[in-house]
């Protein structure tokens, strides 16, 4: 597993393609998970209009590895794994490394099996959002999962709209579903 210590990280770089070490900022969050500075660094860095780095993919291993440890994960670690792998299949963004790829594969497994704990005890739009996107992509649905990902709730409003003669104003009368 890749350690927080191990020298490969200065080698990495980010989504603006500069070498990028995100230990820092990883070790933060490992002493405080909700502090949010620590979280829009990580987004501004790894992740940058649709291009990621190998710091992306290992941060997202960090990432996972840490979230085993929280109570209550927020929708930062699930949205962030979700732009990373959806964006990793674009064309432009480097493959995963091949000394990474075991942990990856892992990492991906335990940010499902949270993420699906994660949905049956949250309310949280943003979470449940990330989370399902984290889901699907976790089963290899890859298209499914960065449409959930990527689509604002305007798009969404827009997409019913067209295909589904849906509002937003539609039916909100009614109260949501009982949860079991």
């Amino acid at each position: 597993m890749l350690t927080l210590e191990d020298p490969r990280w200065r080698t990495l770089h980010s989504g603006y393609r500069l070498p990028y070490d995100p230990t820092p900022i990883l070790r933060r969050l490992a002493s405080r998970w909700d502090d949010q500075p620590a979280w829009n660094e990580l987004w501004g860095e790894l992740h940058h209009q649709g291009d990621v780095g190998e710091a992306s993919y290992a941060a997202l291993v960090a990432i996972a590895d840490l979230a085993r440890n929280v109570a209550s994960r927020g929708w930062n670690a699930y949205a962030l794994a979700a732009t990373v792998e959806s964006q990793r299949h674009a064309r432009r963004n480097p493959p995963l490394p091949g000394w990474l790829a075991a942990d990856y594969r892992d990492a991906w497994s335990a940010l499902t099996e949270l993420a699906l704990a994660d949905l049956s005890a949250t309310q949280d739009p943003l979470v449940v959002r990330s989370a399902l996107a984290v889901v699907a992509l976790g089963k290899g649905l890859t298209k499914l999962g960065t449409l959930i990902a990527d689509l604002d709730e305007s798009e969404l409003d827009e997409y019913l709209d067209q295909h589904f003669d849906w509002s937003a104003q539609y039916r909100t009368d009614l109260p949501p579903p009982a949860a079991e």
